[in-house]
């Protein structure tokens, strides 16, 4: 059978907001030129822009996708080495739809497609992606009659342009670590700090060196293992502030000048009220798994707290419905509404730096007010039935004094002083659990109870 057209094979990388998988078993160029045609009959595009990552495998996969995208009518635009926040900009700046290669933080051995509409908007199951996947079971040919061009366009420049007209730093010095664990920080971080070092930044570069092969660790800052060298080296830097980015630079995490690690959600609330600031009484999104302190400080600011389920897809969507000026989730993707609504690590990252630049303290002092509570982080369980392991979360909380329960996305148990969230993975057999408390103790006795109840029914 034609792998392209196979539909179990395209089942295991058709994912819930992306294509991923192995190269060059499960993604491999004639996978990746079919969904060039397919994504270009999709969309009824006649212009798209393709970028990619510094994987080893990603040109050749983004060179086939262009050429399907070409041999389908669509005239592609190729960024060269980007990352995923440059690719929408780019989609945004140009209004035409895009496509990224990248797997993000996943291990080498991975690639994948990250694809957009005009304007950055997302495709993802249910808006387009399972459309492509039918389109290449089906072993349609997407071949036009008139074949479109093939340019290269360097939009790197024009993308710093826009972040620091988004978020300018002006004040005191900053000393500033950032850790691109070999991935595309390694690409724009160098661009935009040389503009910002004539406003007294200075930038301490570690793993700059574009590696797909990722020979320090991992770039997936969400594993704290990963941010022990940064940790230590903002230490020994005297630095300000530390950044950790994924490897396609669309998550930013922050590391204090003591070496701690600050909440996401800490992160969302001080992006937050810098909007706020600019747009009194706008609306800010928080996915349900962002501290409960982001929709307090929201609303005792003046602004309308908006919650959502976990996911690109639904935080966008929300952003668009609602008008919302910024969304922040859990994960460190933080999405901007000047920004197409898209998320930009390093965007996050320049206000961090701005509000310090103009603060006269230090990042954990400028932080206190938005670490209100004691988050668990994300702790995953492998159970066989993730449904039925809720069902009983459910019935083992439901009914107790003071107790809330709601179903907006898995399973959120709520009390004045803690709550907790569990929810399915969307491709694995993983239970995803995330418990909030008034302090570090409440934090771990709801925490451990939790995780007690998950696994005896596991």
């Amino acid at each position: 059978m034609d792998p392209v057209a196979d539909g179990a094979a395209l089942d295991r990388v058709f994912k819930a907001y992306d294509v991923r998988g192995t190269v060059p078993d499960q993604v491999h160029p004639a996978l990746a030129r079919a969904t060039g045609g397919a994504f270009v009959a999709e969309t009824a595009a006649d212009r798209v822009v393709v970028g990619h990552d510094m994987r080893p495998s990603s040109p050749d996969l983004a060179a086939a996708f262009a050429d399907g995208a070409a041999a389908a009518g669509a005239d592609v635009v190729m960024i060269g080495l980007a990352a995923t926040d440059q690719l929408y900009f780019a989609s945004g700046s140009l209004d035409v739809p895009g496509a990224m290669f990248t797997a993000s933080h996943n291990p080498a051995a991975y690639n994948g497609i990250k694809l957009c509409r005009a304007g950055a908007r997302p495709v993802g199951h249910d808006t387009g992606l399972r459309a492509i996947r039918d389109r290449l079971a089906r072993g349609e040919s997407h071949d036009a009659s008139r074949r479109g061009t093939v340019s290269e366009q360097d939009v790197l420049a024009d993308y710093v342009d826009h972040l620091l007209r988004l978020a300018p730093v002006d004040g005191r010095r900053l000393r500033v670590v950032a850790d691109a664990g070999n991935g595309m920080a390694g690409h724009t971080a160098p661009a935009v700090f040389d503009r910002l070092g004539g406003a007294g930044v200075e930038l301490v570069p570690m793993y700059f060196e574009l590696d797909g092969t990722f020979p320090h660790h991992e770039a997936n800052p969400i594993d704290p293992t990963t941010l022990v060298d940064l940790q230590r080296r903002v230490v020994e830097e005297g630095a300000d502030v530390g950044l950790a980015f994924d490897g396609d630079a669309d998550r930013c995490f922050l590391v204090d000048e003591r070496g701690e690690l600050v909440s996401p959600s800490a992160l969302t609330s001080l992006i937050a009220s810098r909007e706020l600031a600019r747009e009194p009484g706008a609306t800010v999104i928080h996915n349900l798994i962002t501290s409960r302190g982001v929709p307090e400080l929201v609303t005792e600011l003046g602004g309308t707290p908006v919650r959502t389920r976990v996911g690109h897809s639904f935080i966008k969507a929300t952003m668009a419905e609602s008008g919302a000026v910024f969304g922040g989730e859990h994960s460190g993707h933080f999405y901007f509404r000047d920004f197409w609504r898209a998320d930009s690590g390093m965007l996050a990252a320049l206000h961090a730096l701005a509000a310090l630049a103009e603060s006269s303290g230090t990042l954990s002092e400028l932080l206190a007010d938005h670490e209100r509570y004691r988050l668990s982080g994300e702790i995953n369980t492998t159970v066989a039935d993730p449904r039925r392991v809720i069902t009983e979360v459910r019935s083992t909380y439901d009914g107790r004094d003071g107790v809330v329960l709601d179903e907006l996305d898995g399973l959120t148990v709520s009390h004045d002083d803690w709550w907790f969230n569990v929810r399915p993975s969307n491709t694995e057999p993983l239970l995803r659990l995330n418990a909030e408390g008034k302090d570090t103790a409440t934090m771990e006795r709801v925490r451990d109870d939790a995780l007690d109840l998950i696994r005896s029914h596991a």
